[in-house]
């Protein structure tokens, strides 16, 4: 009998607390008691099958749907190790015997009596649907952009790649597709709040993670990430986790703008440590009030601000960013503001790998209320600006409704006339082994 290996176990029931829970794959395998005993190489190929698995739950389902002869319905926990199994046949590079095996073996696991089926379904993916996968991710890595074709090598859904190659241009769809076959590269920023670039890279180096400078100040490459989930680095803010384009968008926020900060959609403090510590490497003093409209975020953020040192520099609100036209407004009060940031809620396309159940969760309906939403922030967030002051408005989402077409969408309107793009929006898209994909318009009242 096949004998499990510990990252598949640990996939399969980390797998099944997503499913129950409903809840984020990141958030869940964060906290997950079934990750934590893994070495770093299981750990790393549990977490890739989880993300994967989430990514590409349509594609995989159909695939498994297809192989079975006979009309039985699977319990979830079969299905969940069978999508392992078959996530493994179509987007690793695990071998077909070695892939089929172990998925017979963690169907026998979960559901004994399965185990013929799933081994009967397991081979006929194997016969059936790897070859035609492996021709058509040949076509693609090749230029091709057939929508079909991207749909098959990404697992991402066909309306989503669609709309991409309507709005950016076939080879953001082709790329935004090669993009899902490799886990994100992995970022850090510096800290200024506890340590130095040259100190940062100096831990980074001791710890093991091999760092590489990028081209943005302060950032590093991890070109050995896996042993950065056993270490208390993140935690204690040493290093500050976050993607190439959202630090490159944080440091442009207090590009000449020494002063005062209005962050609106603060999260947990990310931007916030990565703009203060910009200003600091600039020889500026900048002070930064944050908007979230969540209290339980406020007190996270509050709490990390001063692990990471900002305490005197950074305050938190918890307010509806909607409630800052009101002139009653507690944040509003105290502005006007040098720098206004809204990092905007929207629906995270440009994320896809790091956060993948977006892929088969979001609808087209979302992304109208979310538009709706930013607009709104939007037009209550200029109010706060001082004249000549910037407006920087933010996103990690591919579609131009939430993009370009939003920003024309407030520069048109009547509070929008009072401002003007200073440059060309930045624009990012995902990349093989390359950041993801963020979008950051920068605006000046006039």
């Amino acid at each position: 009998m096949t004998q499990v290996s510990a990252a598949r176990k640990a996939a399969v029931r980390v797998l099944g607390d997503v499913r129950r829970r409903e809840g984020r794959a990141r958030d869940i395998m964060r906290s997950s008691p079934q990750l934590a005993p893994l070495s770093d190489r299981d750990r790393a190929l549990a977490s890739r099958i989880v993300l994967g698995v989430v990514a590409s739950r349509g594609l995989l389902d159909k695939t498994i749907d297809a192989r079975c002869t006979r009309r039985s319905h699977l319990e979830p926990k079969v299905r969940d190790a069978l999508r392992i199994a078959t996530y493994e046949l179509l987007f690793l590079a695990t071998p077909d015997a070695v892939a089929v095996s172990q998925g017979v073996g963690l169907v026998r696991m979960v559901a004994p009596r399965a185990a013929g089926l799933a081994n009967a379904v397991l081979r006929r993916v194997a016969e059936l649907d790897v070859p035609v996968r492996e021709d058509t991710l040949n076509r693609v890595r090749a230029g091709g952009c057939e929508l079909g074709d991207l749909t098959l090598v990404s697992g991402y859904p066909q309306w989503l790649l669609r709309r991409i190659g309507e709005e950016r241009g076939a080879e953001a769809a082709r790329l935004t597709a090669l993009s899902a076959l490799e886990p994100a590269p992995v970022y850090v920023g510096t800290n200024e709040g506890l340590h130095g670039v040259q100190e940062t890279e100096r831990i980074l180096v001791d710890a093991g993670l091999a760092p590489c400078k990028t081209d943005v100040e302060g950032a590093f490459l991890l070109r050995k990430p896996a042993a950065l989930a056993r270490l208390s680095l993140v935690e204690s803010t040493d290093v500050v986790v976050a993607d190439l384009s959202a630090q490159r968008i944080a440091q442009s926020v207090v590009t000449g703008q020494a002063g005062t900060v209005l962050e609106i959609g603060q999260g947990r403090g990310t931007k916030t440590i990565l703009m203060l510590g910009a200003a600091r490497r600039n020889g500026d003093v900048i002070r930064v009030k944050g908007v979230e409209s969540e209290a339980f975020k406020v007190r996270v953020t509050q709490e990390r601000l001063e692990r990471a040192g900002w305490a005197a520099y950074a305050q938190s609100y918890c307010l509806d960013a909607r409630e800052l036209a009101s002139k009653d407004g507690t944040v509003q009060a105290s502005g006007p503001f040098d720098a206004v940031f809204v990092d905007a809620p929207c629906s995270g396309t440009g994320t896809l790998r790091r956060h993948p159940e977006i892929c088969w969760s979001l609808k087209a309906a979302d992304v109208d209320a979310l538009s709706n939403l930013q607009l709104q922030m939007l037009l209550a967030a200029s109010g706060c600006v001082r004249k000549g002051g910037v407006l920087c408005y933010a996103t990690c989402s591919l579609l131009e409704q939430e993009n370009q077409r939003l920003v024309e969408q407030f520069l048109n309107s009547a509070r929008g006339k009072e401002f003007m793009l200073v440059e060309e929006p930045f624009v990012s898209l995902p990349m093989p082994d390359g950041p993801d994909g963020h979008f950051c318009a920068r605006m000046q009242r006039i």
